[in-house]
């Protein structure tokens, strides 16, 4: 069990980020494996088949791609805390991660290989110098290639996670905002975080705070970064990547669309967890006076309701909105029923 413990300001500065190198990540595993994951199955069957061949043809790039595929130990060089907060960039990330000298870059992948469920041999793949520029070349590629066109919905949806938890936070305190960010993770005690059941040791996080990255369901679950002279860095699935392109589909859903229309059913669906309007148009790929249009009439209707966070306006299911869409209701005592 490996836990963070946050010494007495380390929650006051603590904060949300975003990271492109975490999501070419998670896209790198997923584009190596089958696809298990509906909200992904549309990119990964456009993109599957042409990654396999680029890996076929650069024997580097394909035993990267397996080895951090097959580790509990991501190699620190692919694993950076983001040091741009929200407004964290790619190529920031990729120029960190290119100034690794090959001696780091080999000790952490032996450490990875160690740690691996499956058989690797460095030396068949693991040749030349630059492995760091190297590794960053091939992600480079994943992204331009493959995630770019992606990356307004994803990022959306990161940031209604950061949105939710953010309320959380505001309301209840880290403990609550913390919850649930993985299977594992929980507040322990006073001052730490459990976020692996795996053995390890404990690190302490200072008063620099630590920073909390959501990552769409790209292959892996949970991982921390760290960096010498950065802040320790927990990155964890976002909340709401389900099936959003089967919201059609299904008896329920489509006797919902007839009734309710289409596109103000994907809204209904889409606020799982709260969203801006903004946020919705991204994700579901309408204009904003479209959705604008469609939140009007479900206010209206009592299914959703808005309320200003700032210079926000987040919207969530009312009740009636809940029964709805998913046919359930939160009874007294935290239970649910299903109509």
């Amino acid at each position: 069990m490996v836990l963070l413990r946050l010494d007495s300001h380390a929650l006051s500065r603590s904060r949300f980020a975003l990271s492109p190198l975490a999501e070419t990540l998670g896209a790198a595993i997923a584009l190596s494996r089958p696809c298990t994951d509906t909200w992904l199955a549309p990119w990964h069957a456009r993109h599957h088949a042409a990654f396999r061949a680029r890996l076929d043809a650069d024997p580097f790039a394909r035993g990267m791609v397996a080895l951090i595929s097959s580790t509990k130990y991501l190699p620190d060089h692919v694993s950076f805390p983001p040091p741009g907060g929200m407004r964290t960039r790619l190529h920031e990330e990729l120029a960190q991660m290119a100034r690794v000298p090959d001696e780091a870059v080999g000790a952490s992948l032996q450490l990875a290989v160690e740690a691996s469920w499956e058989r690797h041999d460095l030396g068949a793949w693991l040749t030349g110098h630059d492995w760091a520029g190297r590794t960053a070349e091939l992600f480079r590629h994943i992204w331009d290639t493959y995630l770019a066109a992606d990356w307004p919905r994803r990022r959306a949806l990161l940031e209604r996670d950061v949105t939710y938890r953010a309320g959380l936070l505001a309301a209840y305190g880290w403990p609550r905002a913390v919850e649930r960010m993985n299977r594992h993770s929980v507040w322990v005690g006073a001052d730490a975080i459990r976020f692996s059941n795996r053995p390890g040791h404990d690190r302490v996080v200072g008063p620099e705070g630590m920073l909390f990255v959501p990552c769409t369901r790209a292959g892996r679950g949970t991982w921390l970064c760290e960096a010498p002279g950065l802040p320790y860095a927990l990155v964890y699935p976002a909340r709401g990547t389900g099936d959003l392109q089967s919201a059609g589909a299904g008896p329920r859903n489509q006797a919902l669309a007839r009734l309710i229309g289409t596109g103000r059913t994907a809204i209904l669906r889409a606020l799982e967890s709260p969203a801006t309007s903004s946020e919705l148009a991204a994700e579901l790929d309408l204009s904003l006076g479209t959705v604008g249009g469609h939140l009007a009439v479900l206010r209206e209707a009592e299914l959703v309701v808005g309320e200003r966070t700032g210079r926000r306006v987040v919207y969530r299911r009312t009740e009636a909105g809940e029964v709805l869409a998913t046919g359930r209701t939160t009874m007294a005592g935290g239970g649910t029923a299903t109509r």
